[in-house]
């Protein structure tokens, strides 16, 4: 995402919006810490550090295809709770209010969904996934842990090395991603982001009645 404010310049090293801004430097799925998801998103480069800053893409259908059938067992109709506060606390961000606390509180995500317009099935998760409903929080974490570990491997990986007026578009029920290190303390990245939401929470498109908590 960007690293400028709205007059065009570079934001400061202990500047709020900065430091929000470092969890898209975790693998994670836009939107999945709303109940209703994104679909696709769309990122334009407008401008780009000299050195660093790409993106990478990974794909959690052949992530999900590669899993053993033993694994494939364990995690089928699992729900994790996506949260933004859990991905920003990973990197020690907690600066966030009441109001924020409640908007960001945990929404249910199915673990593995099936994408309706192939039929494939694929891994759904992300940074800001921390608890599973119906497991410990340390066998959760370690879960989604390994998955992560093993989506994010380089035969699943693909990385965008940007250029100027590039437009990229992915599909969020099936890809994670990430923007990579450069120093936004001396180059600037501006980058316009675009999302369209999914047709309907993950666990109705799989048929599961959860409740919120």
């Amino acid at each position: 995402m960007s690293a400028i404010d709205a007059e065009n310049r570079i934001l400061e090293t202990n500047n709020r919006q900065r430091l929000y801004n470092l969890g898209n430097r975790l693998w994670h799925t836009d939107s999945s810490f709303k109940r209703l998801p994104a679909y696709c998103s769309m990122l334009h480069a407008r401008s780009i550090p000299p050195i660093g800053g790409h993106t990478e893409f990974a794909d959690m259908r052949a992530a999900y295809d590669a899993l053993p059938d033993s694994t494939k067992e364990r995690i089928a109709g699992l729900v994790a709770e996506h949260s933004i506060m859990t991905s920003r606390g990973k990197l020690g961000f907690k600066d966030f209010d009441e109001s924020e606390r409640a908007a960001f509180a945990p929404v249910p995500q199915v673990l593995v969904r099936r994408l309706p317009d192939s039929g494939r099935m694929s891994l759904y998760i992300a940074s800001h996934a921390g608890a599973i409903r119906g497991m410990p929080d340390d066998e959760a974490r370690q879960l989604i842990d390994e998955l992560t570990a093993h989506a994010t491997q380089r035969q699943f990986v693909h990385a965008h090395r940007w250029r100027e007026n590039d437009l990229v578009i992915w599909d969020n029920r099936c890809t994670m991603h990430r923007g990579m290190e450069f120093d936004d303390q001396r180059y600037k990245r501006d980058m316009r982001r675009a999302t369209v939401s999914d047709v309907a929470p993950t666990c109705e498109q799989m048929g599961l009645a959860v409740a919120a908590e």
